[in-house]
């Protein structure tokens, strides 16, 4: 079987920098769906209908972008990340320990989206320097999606 080489008009060392940009995003969106998807498990107290609800969208959200994310590495023509151990190299997510309040949860998250944010810029950067429009329109639509969300998680604990 002969494998054709990759031409989809950027650069191979363009490409690894831009996938390795997009490990980080996947590690830090993976990490962030875990830990919206233990806080929907555990949330307790008057406000748990509202939040258990608003962490099953969040989860489910982030379980597609996550897909989105690996499957752009692969286009580049890079291996995607799929282990707990490549994801806790590369995130900038911290993990929980234990179950916090209901408060706590949502300044976990609304921080945690706070960083995808700034994950999304450094990989809107790359991608734009490496003229990798598809890339940079994942970020940018990333970002945006994190931005929300996290304005959103701020006004319930205002």
């Amino acid at each position: 079987m002969i494998m054709s080489k990759i031409d989809i008009g950027i650069e191979q060392a363009d490409r690894n920098s831009i996938a390795d940009g997009l490990k980080r995003l996947l590690a830090d969106s993976y990490t962030l769906y875990l830990q919206t998807h233990n806080f929907h498990w555990n949330v307790e107290g008057p406000q748990f209908r509202e939040l258990h609800l608003m962490f099953e969208e969040h989860y489910t959200e982030l379980a597609t972008a996550v897909d989105e994310i690996a499957e752009r590495i692969r286009t580049l023509d890079v291996p995607a990340p799929g282990t707990y151990k490549e994801f806790a190299k590369l995130s900038s997510i911290e993990e929980v320990d234990g179950v916090p309040d209901a408060k706590t949860m949502v300044d976990l998250l609304t921080k945690g989206h706070e960083q995808v944010v700034k994950t999304c810029r450094d990989v809107l950067k790359v991608a734009e320097a490496g003229d990798d429009e598809s890339s940079a329109a994942l970020a940018s639509d990333r970002m945006r999606i994190h931005e929300k969300t996290a304005w959103m998680l701020r006004a319930i604990n205002k």
